[in-house]
C-alpha cells in the first residue's frame, strides 16, 4: 500500500514543473486503485497542493531592484545597513553579523522588544571589518564591545520568546549594567544573550499557523515569526503620502527594500528571486505599536502614526486588527544578495 502512494509521489515530482491541473486530476483518479481507507482522493488532493505550493516556479518576471539592505543584530535595536550579505535559514548574515542574533531579557528570562521599552531603537550596533566583534553605542553612554566569537564557547542558558524556550548565551554582567542603566536608569534588572545555534529550532508560533506555508524552519534566530522581511519603496511612499510626519522605511524594520513595484503589489507575490536566492511568501507583515516608534529619537508618535491610519485601509481578512506593511519570507535556496540586485517573482 505505502509502495503504491509513494509511486504516486514519484510521478507527481516528474510533473510538476507544467499542467498541475492536470497532475492532480491524474493523481487523484489513480488514488482510485488504492484503499480508499489507507488514502483519500481529498488526501492525494491535499497532498499534491501542498508539494505544488512548494515548488518554485520555472518561469520569472523582474520587478524591481534592492535598494537598501538591513541586518539588526540585537531584536528591536538599531539596524546596520549593508552592501551584500548571505542569506540562510538563521536569516541575513555577514561573518558572525546575523540578524536579532541577540535580544535583551528580563532577569526572569523572558526578553523585551521596542514595544514597551521604545528607547531600545537608540541602542546602536556595528562591527569590526572580520564581523567578529560588536560595538553598542546609546545617547549618554560610553561604547562598550562584545567579543562575539567568544560567545560560542560559553556555557548556554535557557531563555524565552514569545513563550517559546531558546538556547542563549548570557553575555556578561558588563552589558547587563551597561543595559540597565541605559534603558530603566538602574544597575541591574536587564541582561543581554545570543544565540549561539546556526539553524532555527522553535515550532511555529500557535497564532501564525493559519498561515499554511510557514514551517519550523523559518523561524530564524529570536525573529517575531520569519527571518526575512521585504517591503516596497512605493508601499512606504503610499502611507507616507496620508499621514502627516512621513516615516523612513527603516521604521517597518524590513530586512530588504525594493524599488520597481506599486504600492503593496508586494502582497500578491509568491515566490521572490533575488542574485542567488530564492524565497517563498509564508506571512503578511502585520504591524504593531513598535510601528509608531521613531527609530531616530526612540519616542512613539503621540498621534499613534503610522499605525492608526494603516489600521484605516491596510487590515487584511483573518488577521485581526493588525494592518499588513510588507511580507515576511522563508529562505528556498540560500546564497548572497547585492545592493542593486535584480527582484523578480514567480510566473
Amino acid at each position: 500500500m505505502m509502495s503504491r502512494v509513494s509511486l504516486l509521489k514519484l510521478e507527481l515530482l516528474d510533473e510538476s514543473g507544467s499542467g498541475g491541473d492536470k497532475t492532480i486530476r491524474n493523481v487523484i483518479l489513480a488514488a482510485v486503485g488504492v484503499s480508499v481507507a489507507a488514502v483519500t482522493g481529498y488526501g492525494v488532493y491535499k497532498l499534491v497542493r501542498q508539494y505544488l505550493e512548494n515548488t518554485p516556479p520555472k518561469q520569472w518576471r523582474r520587478v524591481g531592484e534592492l535598494t537598501d539592505l538591513h541586518v539588526y543584530p540585537i531584536k528591536s535595536c538599531g539596524a546596520i545597513r549593508l552592501t551584500q550579505m548571505d542569506c540562510s535559514t538563521i536569516g541575513p548574515k555577514l561573518g558572525l553579523l546575523r540578524d536579532r542574533i541577540f535580544m535583551v531579557i528580563q532577569t526572569d528570562g523572558t526578553f523585551i522588544t521596542g514595544r514597551s521599552h521604545p528607547k531600545l531603537v537608540l541602542v546602536q550596533p556595528r562591527f569590526d571589518d572580520q564581523y567578529e566583534t560588536m560595538t553598542l553605542s546609546a545617547p549618554g553612554m560610553m561604547d562598550i564591545a562584545v567579543d562575539v566569537k567568544r560567545l560560542f564557547s560559553v556555557e548556554p542558558v535557557k531563555a524565552s520568546v514569545w513563550g517559546q524556550t531558546v538556547t542563549a548565551v548570557d553575555c556578561g554582567e558588563e552589558l547587563a549594567r551597561w543595559l540597565s542603566r541605559f534603558l530603566l536608569s538602574e544597575d541591574f534588572g536587564l541582561r543581554l544573550v545570543f544565540y549561539p545555534l546556526a539553524h532555527p529550532t522553535r515550532p511555529v508560533r500557535e497564532k501564525n499557523l493559519i498561515h499554511i506555508n510557514l514551517t519550523p524552519r523559518d523561524s530564524g534566530a529570536l525573529h517575531d515569526a520569519t527571518s526575512f522581511m521585504l517591503v516596497s519603496e512605493a508601499s512606504v511612499a503610499d502611507v507616507n503620502a496620508r499621514v502627516d510626519k512621513p516615516c523612513s522605511a527603516v521604521q517597518y524594520r524590513p530586512n530588504f527594500v525594493v524599488k520597481g513595484p506599486g504600492a503593496f503589489e508586494e502582497d500578491d507575490w509568491k515566490w521572490i528571486k533575488i542574485g542567488e536566492t530564492v524565497y517563498r511568501n509564508v506571512k503578511a507583515c502585520t504591524r504593531c505599536i513598535f510601528t509608531n516608534v521613531d527609530p531616530e529619537t526612540g519616542i512613539p508618535n503621540s498621534d499613534g502614526e503610522p499605525l492608526k491610519t494603516l489600521k484605516s485601509y491596510r487590515k487584511k481578512p483573518g488577521l485581526g486588527d493588525s494592518p499588513v506593511v510588507g511580507m515576511q519570507m522563508g529562505v528556498r535556496r540560500e546564497g548572497t544578495v547585492r545592493l542593486g540586485d535584480a527582484v523578480y517573482v514567480g510566473c
